[in-house]
């Protein structure tokens, strides 16, 4: 009999411990897993002044993945604006991220077919959506040489730089999830090569791993294409690949696809063995945080990516998917989602996860 794998989960601020403890019921309907509890963002300010400890990241290094809630609050804002200085929550984010090499962002983007209405799009276009942005996390403008001069009467300047090896890795984590989505997979390469020479190396590279993906079908897009063609014809996207800087923008984009932001789930890939981090799009919510009413949909479904890309497990995956799907279809809504239809029943965090483990006991 295998070891359990084993889950560190980091539940954070606001809402985060609900919504994970609702999670936690899903996955263990799913599976057998070992779990870790630690404190990140506000909650290990509170606790140890900073927002992410040593024994954290050495927890988080030695697991096989990461479930994260959300981080943040006004309270420690407050405590920012006030002091420039003071620990933020959000550098826990960004410091475990770093600390597991997590290069690739993965946030899939497929409405459920009963909150379609909630797309700002015309049914017609958003019908048969489902795609998966891949965005490489750890290059490019955000961490190449910034600075100012006095030349000119002042200039700032952010340098972009990609080398060969990191758009090989982020390509090749774009080839493989294609291929675990579809039996005929396509990627979509967004850059900007008619004028960036970095996006131009970006489109040499991503043709030559494509020699070692037959199977997979590989088109090129300018960003400014991309952009329009997410809103004009989503459905033909399947897996869109790009660079941190423009994937931050299409991502956010794709998102608002849905018109659900509070349904969508994110991963964080790193080398292939090490744990990943996996974590719903929406933020902390503090205003309704210990209310029962906080929406742990997003946090479920991150749970599911958790098991297709970083536990190898894909039935169990889609188990928990068409669970998800089954409840929105039944009508069962948080109040972030209620909006008062016909067949709509409002409920909250207790009602919603019940129905979802009822659903799995069914499949």
């Amino acid at each position: 009999m295998s070891e359990p794998k084993r889950i560190v989960v980091l539940a954070g601020d606001g809402i985060g411990p609900e919504i994970v403890g609702a999670t936690r019921q899903v996955l263990d309907a799913v599976g057998s897993f070992e779990y870790t509890e630690h404190l990140i963002g506000g909650a290990s300010i509170d606790e140890h002044g900073v927002a992410l400890t040593e024994e954290v990241i050495e927890a988080c290094k030695k697991s096989d993945a990461v479930l994260l809630g959300a981080v943040g609050g006004p309270r420690w804002d407050e405590a920012v604006a006030k002091d420039p200085t003071a620990p933020r929550p959000e550098q826990g984010l960004l410091g475990i991220r770093k600390a597991l090499g997590l290069y690739a962002n993965l946030r899939p983007v497929k409405p459920s077919p009963a909150l379609i209405d909630a797309s700002p799009l015309k049914k017609e276009l958003i019908n048969g959506t489902d795609l998966l942005v891949v965005r490489e996390l750890t290059g490019g403008i955000y961490f190449g040489a910034s600075g100012r001069r006095e030349d000119n009467g002042g200039t700032a300047y952010d340098e972009c730089a990609y080398s060969i090896p990191e758009i090989e890795r982020i390509a090749r984590t774009a080839f493989e999830a294609a291929r675990q989505r579809s039996e005929s997979p396509r990627v979509l390469s967004v850059d900007k090569a008619n004028v960036l020479e970095s996006s131009r190396l970006w489109r040499e590279t991503v043709k030559e791993v494509a020699g070692s993906y037959p199977d997979v079908q590989l088109d090129h897009l300018l960003v400014d294409f991309a952009a329009m063609k997410l809103v004009s014809a989503p459905a033909e996207i399947d897996v869109l690949v790009t660079e941190n800087l423009f994937g931050d923008i299409l991502s956010d984009e794709a998102a608002m696809l849905t018109g659900s932001l509070g349904m969508l789930p994110s991963a964080s890939i790193g080398a292939e063995g090490d744990p990943g981090l996996f974590e719903p799009v929406h933020g902390s919510a503090p205003d309704i945080a210990g209310q029962g009413i906080a929406n742990p949909l997003a946090t479920m479904l991150s749970a599911a990516m958790m098991l297709r890309y970083g536990l190898g497990d894909g039935e169990a995956a889609d188990r928990i998917e068409n669970a998800v799907d089954a409840v929105l279809e039944n009508g069962l809504r948080t109040p972030d989602i209620f909006e008062g239809g016909e067949g709509e029943t409002r409920v909250g965090t207790r009602e919603v996860t019940d129905a979802v483990l009822a659903e799995l006991a069914q499949s």
